[in-house]
């Protein structure tokens, strides 16, 4: 071989090793559908002019690619470039697995897009291929008298492509047990059967005290109608009457301070009963306010505001009924402005039409100028014809000048390419001497290091490795002192909202009590 077909077949065995992958692709696709029968050993051969179709189809070109092919087998070039020259194959399957390797963008616009644009060319070559194996098997035909018998072999099953390995099934996560609470009766119910029997004892209590207090209401006035009556009263009856009332009032307060239970509260419901009690607290002491400032019955405010809501609903009205009258004479405006544009537009067209038939004439008189010119052209083209030979004369002499000048150039650029390639090849010679050289000097591989110096690269914030040391120990106590006070400063925070609980509380405790004792008064 030469030194540029040594260069292509190199290239070729280098392609064909890089992509392999996309290669195998489409050889094995072939042997499992069109290339059932064909022998294992030609595998190589269908990849190289894969690889050539693919890749270098546009650097050697379609008449060197169909010299290769034509001076392959026949029938087996003309099964492979049908079946990967297919416009289906090439837009589906391929392009899928073509994509497991490289970019579907790369594949689409560097692979398959040129592919499918030679495709009507390499179509043209198949049809060739076909109609000579058709010439050729018809001359077999006729010189031929005998018809041999293909054997009865049994039909080796299609190798099927490998489906992809099955999805790991996905693991459940542990359920957590069901909780002891769902099959325990609810606190709730415990706690109503509890309240119902307190409501119950104290409906008892107040149904005794109502007729205890009845009964001394009914001694207490039979005492007075005895005195009116002028009879004398037992001396240890008020004494018996103040015993009785005594014991209804303490039977009375004791069934009151059983309802007063202590109920456990979380801080949210403390805040938020305390606001409560602080916000009727500034009602209470407004509304008192109001009163010393002279407060009176706003129901003639109210009539007033009933009269001016009144007033302003009347003056609403008459708005929307004059915005209706104007919506009308506006609609009627518009209508007669219709009309008037409708005439405008009339006029306008009648001056158009006026206008056109004048630019029709214009045209028609301008078409004979051309015409005119163009025969004129004609003329003096006719007569420049004659004068042809020597004007193709006189290019051919300059057009030979400049080939000379060119080839001329040429070979003077080539001369000083390969100048300068010498000179860099020599001074890349000397340059590796030098490195040779410089590597084969013994070198000092031991270095003290010293750690109070710096680096010595010109930097701004530049320290030696002690100086760093120590600031990073200053930084450490810095920021556990900064710990320290911020956990300080929780503490205090804590305090503080634990000791405005407390208070909270008392002023909840306050309220209570001032409220029972004005509806135990009441």
């Amino acid at each position: 071989l030469n030194g540029t077909e040594e260069k292509f077949v190199l290239d070729t065995l280098a392609g064909c090793t890089e992509y392999k992958s996309i290669l195998d692709v489409v050889v094995n696709a072939f042997y499992v559908q069109d290339g059932r029968y064909c022998p294992i050993s030609e595998r190589n051969l269908y990849v190289v002019i894969c690889y050539l179709a693919t890749f270098r189809l546009e650097e050697i070109g379609l008449q060197y690619f169909s010299r290769i092919v034509k001076s392959l087998d026949t029938a087996k070039m003309q099964k492979f470039l049908r079946f990967f020259f297919n416009d289906l194959y090439l837009n589906t399957w391929i392009k899928d697995e073509w994509s497991h390797f490289y970019d579907s963008v790369y594949v689409k616009e560097n692979w398959i897009d040129p592919l499918l644009r030679w495709q009507p060319k390499v179509q043209q070559l198949i049809e060739k291929l076909t109609g000579k194996l058709s010439n050729r098997t018809t001359a077999v035909k006729t010189s031929r008298v005998t018809q041999p018998k293909e054997f009865n072999l049994t039909v080796p099953k299609p190798r099927a492509i490998p489906p992809p390995p099955p999805a790991p099934l996905p693991v459940l996560a542990k359920r957590q047990p069901v909780p002891p609470t769902i099959y325990k009766p609810p606190k709730e119910r415990k706690q109503l059967e509890e309240i119902k029997t307190k409501n119950r004892q104290k409906a008892k209590v107040s149904v005794f005290c109502s007729c205890s207090i009845l009964s001394f209401l009914l001694n207490w006035f039979f005492c007075i109608g005895t005195i009116l009556a002028g009879r004398e009263i037992d001396p240890l009856f008020p004494q018996y009457l103040e015993v009785v009332w005594e014991s209804v009032l303490k039977q009375y307060f004791e069934e009151l301070t059983i309802d007063n239970i202590p109920i456990k509260l979380n801080t949210a419901a403390i805040l938020r009963e305390g606001a409560l009690y602080q916000r009727k607290l500034e009602e209470e002491l407004k509304r008192i306010e109001n009163l010393e400032q002279g407060a009176r019955d706003p129901s003639e405010f109210l009539e007033w505001q009933k009269q001016m809501r009144g007033k302003d609903l009347e003056q609403q009205l008459a708005e929307i009924e004059c915005r209706r009258l104007q919506g009308k004479l506006s609609h009627e405006e518009a209508v007669l402005a219709r009309q008037n544009v409708i005439q405008e537009n009339k006029k306008k067209a009648d001056i158009l039409k006026e206008e056109k038939a004048e630019l029709m004439h214009l045209c028609a008189e301008k078409r004979l100028q051309e015409q005119k010119e163009m025969k004129e052209l004609v003329e003096q083209v006719m007569e420049g014809h004659k004068n042809v030979k020597q004007v193709k004369a006189k290019i051919q002499e300059c057009k030979q000048q400049i080939v000379q000048q060119v080839c001329e150039e040429s070979g003077e650029l080539l001369r000083q390419a390969l100048e300068e390639e010498e000179d860099k090849n020599r001074k890349r010679y000397e340059l590796i001497q030098q490195i040779r050289a410089i590597e084969s000097t013994p070198s000092i591989r031991h270095k003290f290091v010293d750690l109070t110096e710096t680096g010595g690269h010109g930097l701004f914030g530049e320290m030696s490795i002690v100086e760093l040391r120590e600031r990073l120990a200053l930084l450490k106590e810095a920021q556990k002192a900064a710990e320290e006070e911020k956990r300080d400063q929780i503490i205090h925070e804590k305090q503080a909202k634990e000791q405005l609980i407390l208070d909270k509380l008392d002023q909840i405790s306050q309220f209570r009590a001032e409220l029972g004792r004005a509806a135990a008064l009441k």
